[in-house]
């Protein structure tokens, strides 16, 4: 698969970016072998050092990819709003967690389809063919992607992390990355609860009309969730709930 493929190049693009002040980029080069200290002396014991710091490294690298998949794409966004829908309709835990993750990851896919198609041609294609070196595929390869964040983002939420650095960027694309990702998550977060608080409004009111229709019949003791979760679920639907809310959640990224 594609996508799966352009992962890796994308967390190193997200972490050659949030180190662009640091100078050239170097990607650790490790490689395990048995023997060392037990199987006779070495050449000198600053590689042995150099060896734990570049196994360091990975781990680091490893640790904080998912962070990465999950800030710097739309599946923020995409979970909260489907998690909000569940809540809504009081399903409690229908669908599963592992159902909403997966679905939510898979049209994270599909949104950032296009911007990975833009990494692979302008970065890995032109790295696996070695006419760039890594260093300018990491550059290659965070441009697209700072587009899409850039695109998503709203001014206000750039402004207030810019002016906490006191940075003073004459264009948003001289904007660096660490101050770029927390406002795309903040801007993500937002969007993601306008989105909720409309995804509430039409049960909300099933929930008032039910519980109204109980209480004028004198039927006080039977809880309102137990007529309106059926109600809910038919009018969900009824109106293609799903296919409603994910083309609603596609089409609002530009």
């Amino acid at each position: 698969m594609t996508i799966l493929r352009l992962l890796p190049i994308v967390l190193l693009a997200g972490l050659a970016a949030s180190a662009h002040a640091q100078g050239v980029v170097s990607i650790p080069n490790v490689s395990l072998s048995v023997g060392g200290l037990l199987g006779g002396p070495t050449k000198s014991g600053s590689q042995d050092v150099s060896a734990s710091l570049q196994v360091l490294a990975l781990l680091t690298v490893l640790s904080i990819a998912p962070a990465l998949l999950i800030l710097t794409t739309a599946f923020t966004r995409i979970v909260i709003i489907l998690s909000f829908v569940r809540q809504a309709l009081g399903t409690q835990t229908i669908p599963p967690n592992q159902v909403l993750v997966g679905l939510a990851m898979f049209l994270t896919f599909f949104v950032m389809a296009p911007t990975y198609t833009k990494i692979n041609d302008t970065a890995i294609k032109p790295y696996v063919a070695k006419q760039i070196d890594m260093n300018t595929a990491l550059d290659q390869a965070q441009k697209p992607l700072r587009e899409f964040m850039l695109k998503n983002t709203y001014e206000s939420d750039l402004k207030l992390f810019v002016n906490m650095r006191h940075q003073h960027p004459k264009t948003p694309a001289e904007v660096d990355f660490v101050t770029l990702v927390p406002s795309f998550v903040i801007s993500e977060l937002t969007t993601a609860f306008i989105i909720g608080f409309y995804v509430f409004l039409p049960f909300l009111v099933i929930d008032l009309v039910v519980a109204s229709g109980l209480m004028s019949m004198g039927m006080m003791m039977m809880p309102p969730t137990v007529v309106a979760l059926p109600a809910k679920i038919l009018v969900f639907v009824l109106a293609n709930g799903w296919a409603t809310l994910a083309a609603a959640i596609l089409a609002g990224y530009r």
